[in-house]
């Protein structure tokens, strides 16, 4: 709740306060005490009870520990023109390494008859996506959302050998997707990981792993790391089955 990690609680009053400051943060820093009351139409007795419940003694430290919270959120600074990150993945995936890696996934999901995508946050968005490309283009594809809400129990022979779950992670160590990883691997399902290590926990339980290896970028205290290569990587697989399919024919 601005500078302090806890919630404070606050009567409708200091709200309308809190409210007003947040949306002010840079004008609010360079007031006065008695601005702020006006502003926010309350006596200073009520803004210095306000800044109290922010363990400051009163406005001046208020204003100087709120200067530094906005100053913080300022400090990083995201470079959107440096495209050499996405330059060299892309060369890479004309390596021997990469095709080595998509070949061995493409070999287990031409056995599969059920692929599962799952992934966390953004790499949920592009397992949701996965799943509907998938789908177009050679096999029935889903999306399992909430992993520990959708559990495989009792699965027959016939049918456990014939799934694949594609794990997409950034860092590669979601503690959810590793427990639903280490339940469908009992049930002898084929696990394909997606990750930007191949060192990564997930990456080491997979039957096939690709990683794409870009730099991590956190923003405050979210991961932004860009998930194209994963996007692309997916698109790349589902291409591969499907021309191998048509040559077949």
């Amino acid at each position: 709740m601005l500078f302090l990690e806890q919630s404070v609680e606050l009567n409708d009053t200091e709200l309308e306060i809190y409210n007003f400051i947040t949306a002010n943060l840079q004008k609010v820093v360079y007031m006065r005490i008695r601005d702020l009351a006006d502003e926010t139409h309350v006596s200073t007795t009520t803004i210095l009870r306000f800044c109290r419940k922010f363990n400051c003694s009163g406005f001046s430290e208020f204003r100087v520990k709120l200067k530094l919270y906005a100053e913080k959120r300022r400090r990083i600074a995201i470079d959107m023109s440096d495209e050499t990150t996405y330059i060299d993945f892309l060369k890479r995936t004309a390596g021997d390494e990469f095709q080595e890696q998509l070949q061995s996934a493409v070999s287990i999901l031409r056995q599969s008859e059920l692929v599962l995508f799952v992934g966390i946050g953004s790499s949920g968005v592009i397992a949701e996506y996965g799943a509907l490309y998938f789908s177009s283009l050679f096999t029935l594809a889903l999306h399992i959302e909430d992993p520990l809400n959708h559990p495989f129990y009792h699965l027959s022979d016939k049918l456990s050998d014939k799934i694949c779950l594609v794990a997409l992670s950034v860092d590669g160590e979601n503690e959810d997707i590793i427990r639903y990883i280490h339940e469908l691997k009992t049930q002898k399902c084929q696990v394909i990981s997606i990750t930007n290590s191949s060192k990564s926990s997930i990456a080491r339980l997979s039957d096939a792993n690709i990683a794409y290896y870009i730099n991590k970028e956190m923003y405050q205290d979210a991961n932004i790391t860009s998930q194209l290569p994963a996007l692309y990587t997916i698109e790349c697989i589902a291409r591969e089955i499907r021309s191998q399919i048509d040559s077949n024919d």
